[in-house]
């Protein structure tokens, strides 16, 4: 009796589960994206300081707290799970999400503004996971292939994001 009662439990928790992931994904990424949209946690808007701004606040530390204005140059296709944002002219910056606690739509979101909270710092980043990326990114195998060298570069892992 006892194995009945259990697989009627996890039948019926299983049945939950599949119902609301299918609810999930039947919402269109465009009403997730609207204006002034936000994702993980929520923030206040205050002390924000421009993209171009941030490399220097980091400058000789080994991380920094920042709440960030900047331009999505690209972002995730496959789950949402990052965003490249303008630096400066010539330089982006690769923002991923918290513990991968939330993600953003995964329309194409270049051109975007978009303000961020959490963390800087400079990493190492290997070939394998530039790979994963560019992959990500939609990047042909060509380009994919192309990618040999680990690079140093400023990342972010955001706390809560705004889509404005």
């Amino acid at each position: 009796m006892k194995k009945i009662f259990y697989s009627v439990v996890m039948a019926a928790a299983l049945y939950g589960c599949n119902q609301s992931q299918q609810a999930a994904e039947t919402t269109p990424d465009t009403v997730a994206s609207a204006k002034g949209t936000s994702f993980g946690a929520s923030f206040a808007e205050e002390n924000v300081m421009a993209g171009n701004q941030l490399a220097a606040a980091a400058a000789g530390k080994d991380s920094v707290q920042a709440t960030v204005s900047a331009v999505i140059v690209e972002s995730c296709q496959s789950k949402g799970c990052w965003m490249d944002v303008k630096l400066a002219e010539s330089s982006s910056m690769k923002v991923t999400f918290r513990d991968y606690g939330f993600f953003v739509p995964t329309e194409n979101l270049a051109g975007r503004e978009v303000i961020f909270t959490g963390t800087a710092k400079r990493e190492v980043v290997s070939v394998e996971d530039q790979r994963h990326y560019a992959k990500d990114a939609g990047k042909t195998e060509t380009e994919i292939a192309a990618i040999t060298e680990p690079k140093e570069e400023l990342r972010f892992v955001a706390d809560g994001v705004i889509l404005k």
